[in-house]
C-alpha cells in the first residue's frame, strides 16, 4: 500500500492543468516534493551592475579602509554592531545572510570598460567576440534545469534596443541572449499560458493570473490544507506580473527621486521602471521554477554602460559618473553612483522577500537561494582587475557558511591571495556539480590561487 505523501504527490502531479501546465507544473511538483519532506534544487541569481564597483562603497564605517597592496593576511570580520555603507542600506535585513567579498582578482578577463562574458567566466572575451567558454550562470543552470536552463534579463542604455549578447553564455563561441525589453521577456517566459487568448497584444497576455486562477480553481478545492496554503503562496508570487501597474518603482520615493510621469512599468522607456520589472520576472521564474538560474545585467557591456538613471532624479550618465568617482573637491558622482547601487540593493531586497514568503521542505525558498551581486568591470570604470569585490547572500540550506560578515583576501599575488575563479568553483560545488577548475587561468599567478573552492564561504 502507498504512503499518504506518495499518493498525494501522485495526485499533485496529475492535476488537469490545460493551457496553464507549462508554468504550473513545476510548482506543483515543489508542492509535491514537500509534501515529502524533499527540498528543491538550489536557485541562482546573478545581478551585475556595469561600470564598476569601488571596493570602498561596501565598507562598513567603522572598519578603516585598507587599500588592496596593504593587505597581507586574509582577514573575517563580523557585521555585527557595525553600520552598512549606503550602498547596502537597503539589505539591512538580511545581513545575516550576507557576506562582503573583497581582494579577489580576475586579471585573466583583462578589464577596461566592461569584462563581458568574462565577468562570469573568468576569461578574456575581447569585447564579447570571443566566447570562450560556459558562464558560470548558464552552467549552474544546465545542472537542475527548470523549463528554461536559465534566463538572462537587463537594461541597456539605448531603449529601443530589444536583445544584446553581453554577459552570458552557453558555450565555447555561443553567447546567450539578454532580454532588454521586459514585455518580450513576459512573453518568452509566460506567453505559454495565453497564447490562445484574444489578440497577441501585451494587455491580453499580462492576464496571466486570472488565466491560471480559473484552471485550478476546481483541483484546488481537492487539495488538502497544507498543500493549499503553499499552492496560494506560490500563486501569490505571480500577482505582481499580472498587474499591468501604472505605478512607478516602489523605491523611487524612499531613494528621493525626481519622478517622471507614471507608466506601465512593462512598457515604459525608463531605466528605473524597466529594471524594476526585469527584476520582478526573474523573481517569478524562480518561484514557479521556470529556471533555476537567472541574471540580472543593468547596464552591462559596451555602450549599455552609458544608461542614465533618470528616475532617480540623476541627469547624468553612468560613464560620466564613472569617470568622476574620486574627484577630491567634489564627491557628487560618488554619491550619485551610491545611490545608483542602493537603487539595485532595494531590488534584491524585494526579490528576497518574496522568495523568504514561498515555504518548501521545512524552510522557504530564500533557503536554497543564492544571489550573487558584481560589477561587469570589477573595481572601477576603467578597470584593472586586480580587485574584483562581491555580495553573496546565502546560508547553510544553500552549502555556504553563515553570513553576517565581511572577508577580506591578501592582495594580489601575495600568499593566500586567490581569483574569481575559485568563487564560481565554489558555486559549483554548492549546488552538487563540484569542479575545480573554471575559467582561464592567470599566467602571473601561481595555478593554485585559482583552483578549488574557497574553504571560507563553502559550507
Amino acid at each position: 500500500m502507498k504512503s499518504p505523501s506518495l499518493n498525494r504527490r501522485h495526485f499533485l502531479k496529475n492535476l488537469s492543468l490545460g493551457a496553464s501546465a507549462a508554468v504550473l507544473g513545476p510548482v506543483l511538483e515543489r508542492i509535491s516534493l514537500g509534501a515529502e519532506g524533499k527540498m528543491g534544487p538550489l536557485r541562482f541569481l546573478f545581478v551585475l551592475e556595469g561600470n564598476g564597483l569601488p571596493p570602498k562603497q561596501l565598507q562598513p564605517q567603522e572598519i578603516p579602509f585598507v587599500p588592496r597592496e596593504n593587505r597581507d593576511c586574509f582577514s573575517s570580520t563580523p557585521l555585527t554592531g557595525l553600520t552598512l555603507p549606503a550602498s547596502l542600506a537597503p539589505v539591512e535585513s538580511f545581513r545575516d545572510r550576507m557576506t562582503i567579498i573583497q581582494g579577489l582578482s580576475g586579471r585573466m578577463c583583462s578589464g577596461g570598460h566592461s569584462c563581458d562574458h568574462g565577468a562570469l567566466g573568468a576569461y578574456h572575451a575581447n569585447g564579447g567576440r570571443a566566447i570562450r567558454g560556459a558562464t558560470i550562470d548558464s552552467m549552474l543552470g544546465q545542472h537542475r534545469p527548470g523549463i528554461f536552463q536559465n534566463i538572462a534579463l537587463g537594461i541597456s542604455s539605448e531603449v529601443d534596443k530589444a536583445i544584446d549578447f553581453n554577459c552570458t553564455a552557453l558555450k565555447p563561441g555561443q553567447s546567450l541572449a539578454t532580454i532588454l525589453h521586459p514585455a518580450i521577456a513576459y512573453r518568452k517566459l509566460f506567453g505559454v499560458v495565453s497564447r490562445n487568448e484574444a489578440g497577441a497584444s501585451f494587455q491580453a497576455q499580462s492576464r496571466l493570473l486570472d488565466h491560471m486562477q480559473a484552471e485550478i480553481r476546481s483541483a484546488r478545492k481537492e487539495l488538502g490544507a497544507i498543500e493549499k496554503e503553499k499552492l496560494d503562496a506560490y500563486l501569490g508570487a505571480f500577482e505582481s506580473i499580472a498587474r499591468t501597474s501604472n505605478r512607478l518603482v516602489e523605491a523611487r520615493e524612499s531613494l528621493g527621486a525626481i519622478a517622471p510621469a507614471a507608466a506601465d512599468k512593462y512598457q515604459s522607456k525608463v531605466e528605473t521602471d524597466r529594471l524594476d520589472a526585469q527584476f520582478e520576472l526573474a523573481t517569478a521564474a524562480l518561484i514557479g521554477g521556470i529556471t533555476n538560474s537567472a541574471t540580472i545585467a543593468s547596464g552591462v557591456g559596451t555602450p549599455n554602460f552609458n544608461v542614465t538613471f533618470g528616475g532617480l532624479g540623476i541627469q547624468e550618465s553612468k560613464h560620466v559618473i564613472g569617470h568622476a568617482l574620486y574627484l577630491a573637491d567634489d564627491h557628487t558622482r560618488w554619491e550619485m553612483s551610491e545611490k545608483i547601487r542602493a537603487f539595485h540593493f532595494s531590488l534584491i531586497a524585494r526579490t528576497m522577500r518574496a522568495l523568504a514568503n514561498v515555504p518548501e521542505g521545512n524552510g522557504t525558498l530564500l533557503d536554497r537561494t543564492i544571489i550573487l551581486y558584481l560589477s561587469d568591470n570589477a573595481e572601477t570604470h576603467h578597470s584593472t582587475c586586480y580587485e574584483w569585490p562581491f555580495v553573496l547572500f546565502g546560508g547553510p540550506e544553500a552549502r555556504l557558511q553563515r553570513g553576517g560578515r565581511i572577508v577580506h583576501y591578501p592582495d594580489y599575488g601575495k600568499p593566500g591571495h586567490k581569483t574569481i575563479n575559485t568563487l564560481y568553483n565554489t558555486l559549483l560545488h554548492a549546488c552538487g556539480s563540484p569542479r575545480d577548475d573554471f575559467g582561464r587561468l592567470d599566467p602571473n599567478l601561481e595555478p593554485h590561487m585559482h583552483r578549488g573552492p574557497l574553504s571560507e564561504i563553502l559550507a
